[in-house]
């Protein structure tokens, strides 16, 4: 797991160069939102289980097919397993946030989730929809805490949804 820093002196270092303009300003830039990122993340940790009981509200408001006889959600066991993943996606969206990085998000979500989700045919397009109501939920509240970390809060949840997206899974 790695955080923007060690990304991206890995990265120059594979290269052979020098830290240029470039990387400069974002390293500047990811100094200057690091007590944003841990703060919006201390929303997240206080709040983790609120986060996820309004999303998984919302989800099943919004799409009660998934909750009904055959819908994926269906049996309590199921129910459950959804909110499981959704504190689960909560929780390494969190530690990306702090890092500043999705590296993270590679590593322990993505490539073992492509896997499970294809054998369990589990539906994308409420996977994806559940990730942005918590982006939703979690800027809410990280705009109640006076916190203004703006898009920095969007990066690992935009991330997460567009990578799911992109896979047949």
């Amino acid at each position: 797991m790695r955080d923007a820093v060690t990304s991206l002196i890995r990265n120059y270092d594979n290269t052979g160069r020098y830290l240029d303009r470039d990387a400069m300003d974002r390293l500047k830039s990811y100094f200057d939102t690091g007590m944003l990122r841990v703060q919006a993340a201390a929303v997240i940790t206080s709040n983790a289980a609120a986060i996820v009981k309004e999303a998984g509200l919302r989800l099943f408001e919004e799409q009660p097919e998934l909750i009904r006889p055959g819908g994926y959600a269906y049996t309590t066991r199921r129910y459950a397993a959804c909110l499981r993943d959704m504190d689960y996606y909560l929780r390494y969206a969190s530690y990306a946030l702090v890092a500043g990085d999705t590296d993270v998000l590679d590593e322990r979500v993505l490539e073992g989730l492509r896997e499970t989700y294809n054998s369990l045919g589990v539906p994308i397009g409420p996977t994806v929809y559940g990730i942005q109501v918590m982006k939703e939920i979690v800027k809410e509240q990280v705009e109640k805490a006076g916190i203004a970390a703006g898009s920095v809060v969007d990066q690992p949840f935009d991330y997460l949804a567009r990578e799911f997206s992109e896979q047949n899974v």
